[in-house]
């Protein structure tokens, strides 16, 4: 299966995001965004393809959001998009690319709506958070 995910590896919602892929089996295409951001066709579609608004995309904790004046609710799609891709440490993260769908996977386990169910065990997360049962069956 091919799978693409916009990765931060400075993000441990991304690393666990990585990480259950690789459970699965699935050795992901990996493009570290904030080095190699998507073009604007890309990131929109992506978004759109997650059933995202542009805003929801915004990551705002730890970016210059606020200093920008992103926060502003009368700028408009293409202006934040602008934003986003001059600044793409302002991209939410991860975004999974899949056949199966396109998921902004936060938090990490939405990645699994998105995968085959070829998980390998079990996993848990980077805070201890138990995601899969040993036989590869999501704990709810």
């Amino acid at each position: 299966m091919n799978v693409t995910i916009y990765h931060n590896p400075a993000c441990g919602t991304s690393r666990n995001t990585l990480a259950m892929i690789r459970n699965a089996g699935i050795e992901p295409t990996i493009i570290e965004y904030v080095e190699n951001p998507p073009s604007r066709h890309e990131l929109g579609k992506m978004i759109a393809d997650a059933g995202l608004t542009v805003r929801d995309a915004i990551r705002q904790k730890d970016t210059p959001y606020a200093e920008l004046g992103l926060d502003n609710p009368d700028l408009s799609d293409d202006q934040l998009l602008d934003a986003m891709l001059k600044d793409p440490i302002l991209i939410n993260r991860p975004f999974v690319v899949t056949p199966l769908g396109t998921r902004l996977s936060r938090p990490s386990e939405l990645v699994l709506e998105i995968l085959p169910e070829t998980y390998k065990g079990a996993f848990t997360k980077e805070d201890g958070e138990k995601v899969l049962d040993a036989e590869g069956k999501r704990i709810v």
